[in-house]
Order: C-alpha cells, then structure tokens, then sequence
C-alpha cells in the first residue's frame, strides 16, 4: 500500500500527509488579477524519518507558458520507502518499496477565468492509483475576490505481495470550493471546503487486527482488518496571510475534518515569515493536531469478530501532534544560466511530536496483560530541499 497516498489532501491521516511531503504555499491564497504560473523548473529532494519509517526520493517540476494563455507542466516524484514501523514489526517482517509518481497538466486563461486540468498516476509493487483534476477559477470585484472550484476522481487497482488472487479496487471523488479575499492592502483571507467520498476497497490489505485470547502467549491473537466499503468526508479551512510593514508576514490556519467513520479533528497552524538580507528569508511555523478515533476502531477486541468491521491502524485512532519548522531560502543571480531570469535554493526542516491515547505500543518487552501495554509514541523529522529556476 501507498506510502503517501491521496489522502494527503486530506486532514486525516497526518502521518501520511507528512510523509508526502506536502507544503502549505499561502501565494495560492494571495488574490490578484487572474495570471499564469511563471515558467519555471524546481528540483526537490525530501526526507521522512520516524516511528520505524523511512521515505525519500527525488521530484522534478516543469511549468512552461505558450502565448500568455497556456501554460503546460509536468511533474516526476519518487517515494523509496523502507519501513519497519510499529505496524510492521508486529505482526510481520520489515519491508522496502518505491513508489513512482507521474502528473502532468494545462491551465487556459481566459480574460479573468483560469481552467486547469490534470492527470496524475502513480506505480509500486502492490497499488496502482490514477487521478484526473479539473479546477476553475474566477476574479470579481475588482480582482479583490477569487472564488476556485475544482472537482477530481480516482480509480485505483490494490494487489497483494505473495498473493496473486487478490486483487480490489477502490474509487475516490472530490469536491472543493476555494474564496479568496483581499480585506485590506495588508490582509488576505481565504475559506477553503473540501467533501471526498470513496468506495470500494478501503483498508490495508497486509494489516491485522487484535483480540483477547487466553490461550495464546501473550494472551492476544490476530486476524484481519475488516473495514466499510464506502466513506465520506468533509474539511472547512480557514487562513490569513497579514504583511508586516518590514516586508515580513504572519500566517494562520484553522481546520475542522469530519467523516463517516466517526473521527473528528482540527488543526491550527501559525507561521511567521521574516526578509534578513538580500534575497535570503526565513520562515518558522508550529502546528497542533487532533483526532478522535473511528468508530470500528480498537486497540485490542474481546473476541475475534466482535463486529462486522474491525481496525487497528494508528492512523484512524486517537492522537495528537505538536510539530515545529523552520526553513530558510535563498534566491541568487544565473548570468551563468542562460535563458534563466532567477534561482531560489530552500531548505525546509520539521519536527513532529506523535503521541496516541488509545494505541499500545507492543514492541516493548515486558510482562504486560494483554490491553495493558505503554501507549505509542514517537517523534519524527521531515525534510525538504529545492532548487527553482526562472525562465
């Protein structure tokens, strides 16, 4: 299964949200008078260490404009994963896998409506998922207001190492509306909702569950995870971007995740972004996250199937985390480039604090009674270094 899968644009699972490297960028909220995305060539290498889980890889980003009304891209992006995790060392051996990435896409301009389409497909030994997106975005009032709507759909094929009978599918749809307003020279606020539904195969197909067993060693035994066939979901955002007068500027965010699975979670975010000299910037940020479990969650059942669905993945039990970043960028003169008007390097770095209430870590060694096991938690890093180039 994906190491960082679509759920990225999701609040859920934060793990895997980490894991994907995704960047909160506030330019997207920055309203202006409709333009293209500058032509331009970025080169990412990102990093993620934690809890028995290691992801890096490579992302190449290609942006071109064609007659100041199209503009083109392409995007490559690796994921090697090598992971012996909580998870994983549990109730089987550790493993290593690479997942491939491939996007590409086109946004028309058209007065001061912007449409996008784009495409996204991405490969490893035992997951196949694609995805098409199409986005339309529209400046009123004088440019001081954007609304974006965007609808996207994913088909994805799930298969099983060592198994050559299985084979399931899942579907995934999404709906976003975007409303961007400038509310002073100074201050931009964007309200941002997204609603996801998925069906069909929607668990991990290696995981397994607990239940009490008296007869077993550790008074536990395993089967497997049994989850719904359908999920809904739905995300409401609020964010602020305020510009100091020294150049510098404060960020916030706001977030509140819902779905049919019974979680419930939020997440606030504030960053502060700060000019030192020339072409060199600073940013630092903290963010807290929270969630409730779902409902066919449990650490460990009282008899195997107690219920029709069953689940144990951390990622859809109670937890919270406290994550720092800071990154600094800077942008250099390229006489020795042709073709190219700028370069930025950046260097990004976050630390995150997992902790759970309701999942036992069961790697420690000890005479513990089966439920009786220390609660999981574990810290993490996350990397991320660019080179842009202009053209």
């Amino acid at each position: 299964m994906p190491a960082a899968d679509v759920v990225a644009t999701r609040m859920l699972p934060i793990n895997k949200a980490v894991l994907s490297v995704a960047l909160f960028v506030i330019g997207a909220m920055q309203a202006s008078a409709a333009v293209l995305p500058a032509d331009r060539v970025d080169f990412l290498h990102h990093g993620y260490s934690g809890g028995g889980l290691s992801v890096d890889g490579p992302s190449v980003l290609v942006r071109k404009s064609i007659a100041d009304k199209v503009s083109v891209w392409g995007n490559y992006y690796v994921d090697s994963v090598s992971s012996a995790s909580i998870d994983v060392i549990t109730t089987a051996s550790s493993y290593s896998e690479e997942r491939k990435q491939t996007s590409a896409g086109i946004d028309y301009l058209r007065g001061k409506t912007t449409m996008g389409l784009a495409w996204t497909k991405s490969d490893e030994d035992d997951y196949e998922g694609n995805s098409v997106r199409l986005g339309v975005s529209q400046d009123f009032f004088g440019d001081l207001t954007t609304l974006g709507i965007a609808y996207s759909r994913g088909w994805d094929t799930i298969s099983r190492n060592g198994d050559d009978t299985f084979e399931a599918d899942a579907k995934h749809q999404s709906w976003r509306v975007d409303l961007t307003q400038v509310v002073t020279p100074s201050m931009v606020v964007s309200l941002n909702y997204e609603g996801i539904s998925d069906e069909g195969f929607l668990n991990n197909p290696y995981r397994q569950v607990r239940f009490e067993d008296p007869s077993a060693t550790r008074g536990f035994n395993y089967e497997s995870e049994r989850y719904p066939n359908t999920r809904t979901s739905s995300a409401l955002a609020l964010r602020g971007l305020y510009y100091l007068p020294y150049r510098a500027a404060l960020k916030a965010e706001g977030r509140y995740y819902t779905d049919s699975w019974g979680i419930n979670a939020y997440n606030v975010e504030l960053a502060y972004t700060h000019p030192l000299e020339e072409g060199l910037t600073l940013d630092v940020r903290y963010r807290y996250y929270n969630q409730t479990s779902a409902d066919f969650y449990n650490d460990l059942f009282s008899r195997s199937n107690q219920q029709n669905f069953l689940a144990r993945d951390k990622e859809l039990a109670s937890f919270n985390t406290h994550s720092v970043g800071v990154g600094v960028s800077q942008e250099f003169e390229t006489e020795w480039l042709p073709f190219v008007n700028k370069g930025q390097v950046s260097m990004f770095f976050d630390y995150v604090q997992f902790q759970y209430d309701d999942f036992r870590d069961l790697s420690v060694e000890g005479s513990f009674a089966a439920g009786g096991e220390p609660l999981y938690e574990f810290n993490a890093t996350v990397i991320r270094a660019f080179v842009s180039f202009w053209f």
